[in-house]
């Protein structure tokens, strides 16, 4: 299994920021986020990333200069802009620095999570493009795209739904308790959290219903323990 992919985010939108922030944590990535131009550079060097998203419009230092400077010490690196200027110039201005993609706001995120798979597994050479697939009984897991396959039959999940069957895969065989799905996944273990989790897990065991091999068990009081045979 391969470890999380780590992503470079500037953007000083502070409400637009913490969302997607949260929502790419959801999908498995780790996320540092900078709402400031002027800390971005030093906060890249600081650290060691797979991909930067880029926001242009920014407080002391805007996303163009930062994008320069970044290609400057680190030419390979995938970079996406996602930006409210959508001026011909500025989208080409983009793309001349070296971004593998430029979003115009508003966006799907949706969207944006299947652009940087894309981005992600174009760029990057030191493994295989399918490390990252788990296999559950007969089923292909891909907590990238979000996917269960089994044969050409698709299923696309949610990314509560990904998350909660990546820590499943995780603790394969072994108790996962429910305070720390509840805690990693939604951030509270209170009763209604608990409650919205059952319905995950019978929305998961739907999903698998065709493999009878794979079993996920509800240990009471406890969390729940899946096991499967693979292939």
């Amino acid at each position: 299994m391969s470890p999380r992919k780590s992503l470079f985010f500037v953007e000083d939108d502070l409400s637009f920021g913490a969302v997607l922030k949260s929502y790419l944590e959801i999908c498995n990535f780790s996320v540092t986020w900078i709402d400031d131009g002027k800390h971005a550079f030093s906060a890249f060097q600081a650290g060691n990333f797979d991909l930067c998203l880029l926001d242009v419009m920014l407080p002391h230092v805007d996303g163009f200069t930062i994008g320069r400077d970044i290609r400057a010490v680190d030419p390979k690196i995938p970079m996406i802009y996602l930006t409210a200027k959508s001026l011909k110039e500025d989208i080409i201005n983009g793309y001349r620095i070296g971004a593998d993609d430029y979003i115009v706001k508003p966006f799907d995120t949706e969207v944006l999570l299947y652009k940087i798979a894309v981005v992600l597994k174009r760029t990057d050479n030191s493994e295989s493009t399918d490390d990252h697939m788990i296999l559950i009984g007969k089923y292909v897991f891909d907590p990238v795209l979000r996917e269960i396959k089994l044969g050409d039959i698709k299923q696309l999940l949610s990314p509560k739904e990904s998350a909660l069957l990546k820590l499943l895969c995780e603790y394969k065989n072994e108790l996962l308790a429910r305070e720390i799905a509840l805690k990693r996944i939604w951030g509270d273990d209170g009763y209604f959290t608990t409650r919205s989790m059952d319905v995950f897990i019978t929305k998961l065991r739907k999903y698998l219903r065709d493999d009878p091999s794979i079993e996920i068990r509800n240990i009471h009081g406890s969390g729940y323990i899946m096991s499967h045979n693979n292939r």
